[in-house]
């Protein structure tokens, strides 16, 4: 145990640059650049996120900046915009695999059915809505709440939100926790229903924990693997053993 707990740490040290860019990341997202510590704390486990990260911002002072609010609620602040960060995984898959993208997501367009199109010409004008996308690094609160650009900004989000975990997925609580600062509404998961080439979704509407299809392969696999995860899933192996071990002795 005592090998695991090293191997952990130093997991977590080599990695901290990138989760450190993650927070970054979020913290572009979000309306006011601003995130309360504590919800990055409670979503830790969600990011590969250190326990000590707390403390461990007090490292880049370039990128972070810690406000304590007149309530005594510790807030985390982007210092600095980095624009190579602010890239959606999203448009670095247009650059890549330009038709995957445009098929990734359906905005419908209304129209009359005396049109009488075939299938090829419907996907062409709906086409004409879906893009092109809204980035989720551009400022929602711009976006009037109701109308294809906000809902395109919102499903960009919650795409991008995903990209950042390590098993690219979440559970609704991990979403709502972030609402206000990703300006999601209420509505998320009937949004997220309507693009099932992209999410799937599982469970009830109250209790539904969201995935990024494209990141699982036909065995329901996350194809890439975080060295964070491929820890995890060590140290489980290790508990069953010792288990295992345990249900011998009292037998």
């Amino acid at each position: 145990m005592d090998e695991l707990l090293r191997e952990e740490r130093g997991i977590m040290n080599e990695l901290e640059r990138e989760r450190v860019d993650v927070v970054r990341k979020l913290l572009m997202m979000s309306e006011n650049k601003r995130i309360p510590l504590s919800k990055i704390y409670h979503n830790r486990l969600l990011f590969g996120i250190p326990e000590d990260f707390r403390d461990r911002v007090a490292k880049y002072p370039n990128y972070f900046r810690v406000i304590v609010e007149e309530d005594g609620k510790r807030v985390l602040e982007l210092v600095n915009w980095d624009p190579t960060l602010a890239i959606s995984a999203l448009e670095k898959e247009f650059l890549v695999d330009e038709d995957k993208v445009k098929k990734a997501f359906k905005f419908p367009m209304k129209y009359g059915k005396e049109l009488e199109l075939d299938v090829e010409g419907e996907r062409k004008l709906n086409m004409l809505n879906t893009l092109p996308l809204v980035s989720p690094y551009s400022d929602g609160r711009k976006l009037d709440l109701w109308t294809l650009e906000a809902e395109k900004y919102r499903v960009g989000v919650i795409h991008e939100f995903l990209s950042l975990t390590l098993e690219k997925r979440a559970y609704i609580h991990n979403i709502v926790e972030f609402k206000d600062e990703l300006c999601l509404t209420k509505h998320t998961y009937q949004m997220l229903l309507k693009q099932p080439w992209t999410f799937y979704l599982a469970g009830t509407e109250m209790n539904w924990c969201v995935f990024l299809k494209d990141a699982y392969g036909e065995d329901g696999v996350l194809i890439n693997k975080d060295p964070q995860l491929e820890f995890n899933e060590k140290l489980h192996k290790y508990a069953e053993m010792q288990e295992l071990e345990s249900d011998k002795l009292y037998q």
